[in-house]
């Protein structure tokens, strides 16, 4: 891509408040940003490929959403925890393993979508989160789910298609978990929390392609309970 056309870019961009490149084979990230740190409130670079993030990432100072889908970012720079601002990423389908220290300084946060990474366990980071809604860890390598997830505040945890056999019976414990999808994933009966049937604000389970037969979900204790509140929530929505 020539100079002419990402100068085009960032003078719109300086306008609008938004830098979106997508599709076009970028190597890295662009420099040039650096002269919108104050501007920009949306950057989308999906689907190119890079594969690190420079420290001036952390400098956009009113940005909201952050995509960079579908590039080969091996790791997070910390500096990205400074975007107090931010209230989507969106990182799918990249080689993420883990996530920064300080991630949960993100305070601002919303939207998180890590699917398509080599995640191996749930970032304990994401329970200092306050504000997120939808935390999607898709199709990662996850093989467990540990206590910490307990202080979890979202409203939706997508855990599909890794490959989880072992819950907390802490997840029950989630203030606000409405949502849980543990879709094709290596889940014995036995190991499914009684607690996200009988006692939790779950009302929407999905477990399909698991080691179990659905029916026999239906017989477990608290099902009926948790039957109550789906059914509730249809008709809400309804």
């Amino acid at each position: 891509m020539g100079n002419s056309a990402l100068k085009a870019h960032l003078e719109t961009a300086q306008k609008t408040g938004v830098f979106q490149l997508t599709g076009k084979g970028l190597s890295e990230f662009p420099e040039d940003l650096q002269k919108l740190t104050s501007n920009l409130r949306t950057i989308d670079l999906s689907n190119n490929k890079i594969e690190t993030l420079p420290a001036f990432t952390g400098r956009f100072s009113v940005l909201k959403s952050l995509a960079l889908n579908h590039n080969k970012l091996t790791a997070l720079p910390e500096e990205l925890c400074k975007l107090k601002k931010l209230e989507a990423l969106h990182l799918n389908s990249n080689h993420l393993t883990q996530l920064p220290a300080a991630f949960g300084q993100l305070s601002a946060l919303k939207t998180l979508s890590l699917s398509g990474n080599k995640l191996r366990t749930v970032p304990p980071q994401l329970c200092s989160l306050r504000h997120l809604d939808v935390v999607d860890l898709s199709r990662n390598q996850i093989q467990s789910v540990p206590n910490t997830v307990g202080e979890l505040q979202a409203i939706e945890l997508n855990l599909n298609q890794n490959q989880i056999s072992q819950i907390s019976s802490e997840i029950s414990h989630c203030p606000r978990l409405k949502v849980l999808r543990l879709e094709e994933n290596c889940l014995e009966l036995s190991m499914l929390p009684q607690s996200i049937l009988s006692d939790s604000q779950i009302s929407l389970l999905a477990v399909e392609g698991n080691l179990f037969e659905i029916k026999k979900l239906r017989e477990l204790d608290g099902y009926d309970k948790y039957m109550e509140r789906f059914t509730a929530t249809k008709k809400k929505f309804a």
